[in-house]
């Protein structure tokens, strides 16, 4: 139970921190300026993170789960103390990014430590509670980030994760002690492979950051990075085959279990990031919601995600069996994405609750079980690699998810307002208000318009849910063609660690 105390806090750690920054970016770009920098903030850390998941995954083999786990840690602190000391926009953005690449140790790090001290067949539960910490994450990140701006200071935000840091990193550095140690010989890192995948990554993630916003889909500058990504993607893969540790041994990708909770987790970034994302647009412009309860307006999700998570990896721990859980969790995610793109302008917050209970059900099935399946098809020897591929997976499918639903969410909104409002005049008037376009200055506006643009953000939402109930069906077809493999114990685990586990096609 202490070791797990420190992992959840690790958790609660890597999920948290943005949740409670984003109330307070308003305040900070006031104090800092540097409006036109703010994407940054966010962009910044996601970058470092998304690069440093596989990389943080890959060392914990060469060189043990403590140290990198305990370094993780350790440069997530460092990089949150600068950020609260930041004096100007650049110095955040920098040590943002620098608290992001401690960030992406830490969820690889907490996945790969259970599957080193619990065997799959009972590392479901576990797994689960791990996924419960999201939902407390995301209702309590924002009411806490809210509270810290309006009777604190920003500053705060991120200090906060000061004394949870310290009180993780203390628990794992004795209790993980116990875990077994690597080797003394010779270690190979795959610097080049590194570079290679950090390229192609950053290429893409700016791509989908900037795509539709900063730069249109076919300037220069994202045919640009488009033709890098495949470059680089090229070239890491060509010299994944020929390194001695490649940083994602393509190897595991051999296990078609593997490749398919791969396929299944990136879908369900994409439906499920992506599609939530826009949940308080809808509820603060159309249903009249408040921000500051923003984290509670998800709740229903949220719990609902929670008590499937906690029940799936029961069920699981007790049974052995799981191939039913990604089935019924890509049904229900479907199902709840479906049901929120028959929103209109009377939907009811009851039943915009129902619908995401819905979700949440489907959330909970899918998000621990695809990391379950993943690990018990990859060799131990490679096990922080293959954590980190899957993780990496589902994080590139959620910033695909946000940037392309987005950009259909944009351009469905402001075509219809226009539409809409009918006047030519009328919509060149209002149509530069639609980007600055909040829930406060939408009250001020005379009752044809305020309904106008009801209409277009639900134009936008039943488009953009649409589309992610559309990747949703595809993630039932992929759950569909995965097998049952027993859940191997420490004993097989540690015979399959000399080969890759290889399904049998034929179950």
């Amino acid at each position: 139970m202490v070791t797990m105390s420190g992992l959840v806090i690790a958790m609660l750690l890597a999920m948290l921190d943005n949740m409670i920054v984003a109330p307070a970016l308003p305040t900070i770009v006031g104090d800092l300026g540097g409006l036109n920098h703010l994407a940054w903030v966010t962009t910044g850390y996601i970058l470092a993170s998304t690069v440093a998941t596989p990389l943080w995954g890959k060392l914990g083999d060469l060189f043990g789960r403590r140290v990198t786990f305990l370094s993780s840690i350790t440069t997530f602190l460092v990089g949150s103390a600068l950020c609260g000391a930041s004096q100007n926009m650049d110095q955040l953005i920098g040590f943002r990014a620098l608290q992001g690449l401690g960030a992406g140790g830490l969820m690889v790090g907490v996945m790969s430590v259970l599957a080193d001290i619990v065997p799959p067949r009972d590392r479901g539960k576990y797994q689960g509670v791990m996924m419960a910490v999201m939902p407390v994450a995301m209702i309590g990140g924002p009411l806490a980030g809210g509270f810290i701006t309006d009777h604190l200071n920003w500053r705060w935000a991120f200090y906060v994760n000061l004394p949870l840091g310290v009180v993780a990193l203390t628990v794992c550095w004795f209790v993980l002690a116990k875990l077994p140690r690597k080797d003394a010989g010779p270690v190979r890192i795959d610097w080049l492979g590194a570079a290679l995948l950090s390229i192609w990554i950053v290429a893409l993630v700016l791509i989908t950051s900037w795509g539709g916003s900063e730069y249109d889909w076919d300037s220069g500058m994202i045919l640009g990075l488009a033709v890098l990504t495949v470059v680089a993607f090229v070239g890491w893969v060509f010299f994944a085959r020929r390194a001695a540790e490649p940083i994602i041994p393509l190897s595991v990708f051999s296990s078609r279990n593997f490749s398919l909770a791969g396929a299944l987790s990136f879908v369900v970034g994409f439906a499920m990031f992506g599609g939530v994302t826009f949940l308080p647009q809808f509820q603060q412009y159309v249903q009249g919601s408040s921000a500051t309860n923003s984290g509670l307006l998800l709740m229903p999700m949220m719990i609902a995600a929670m008590v499937f998570s906690l029940a799936g990896g029961t069920i699981v721990s007790k049974t052995g069996r799981y191939r039913a859980l990604p089935i019924l969790g890509s049904v229900l995610m479907a199902a709840g994405l479906a049901l929120f793109a028959t929103m209109d302008i009377d939907t009811s917050r009851t039943m915009t609750s129902l619908y995401m209970v819905v979700l949440g059900a489907g959330m909970g099935c899918l998000m621990q079980t695809t990391m379950l399946i993943a690990q018990n098809s990859a060799p131990v020897r490679d096990m922080g690699a293959a954590t980190g591929a899957a993780t990496f997976l589902r994080n590139m499918g959620g910033s695909l998810g946000v940037s392309i639903l987005g950009a259909l969410y944009t351009n469905h909104l402001t075509d219809s307002f226009k539409h809409s409002l009918g006047s030519a005049a009328s919509a060149a008037k209002s149509g530069g208000t639609v980007a600055q376009m909040t829930p406060a200055v939408l009250r001020s506006l005379p009752e044809a318009v305020q309904h106008a643009f009801k209409v277009a953000v639900s134009d936008g939402i039943d488009a953009a849910f649409t589309l992610g109930a559309a990747a949703a069906v595809v993630g039932v077809v992929i759950s569909l063609f995965i097998t049952h493999v027993p859940l191997r114990g420490f004993a097989a685990a540690t015979a399959a660690a000399e080969k890759p586990a290889v399904e049998a096609e034929a179950v």
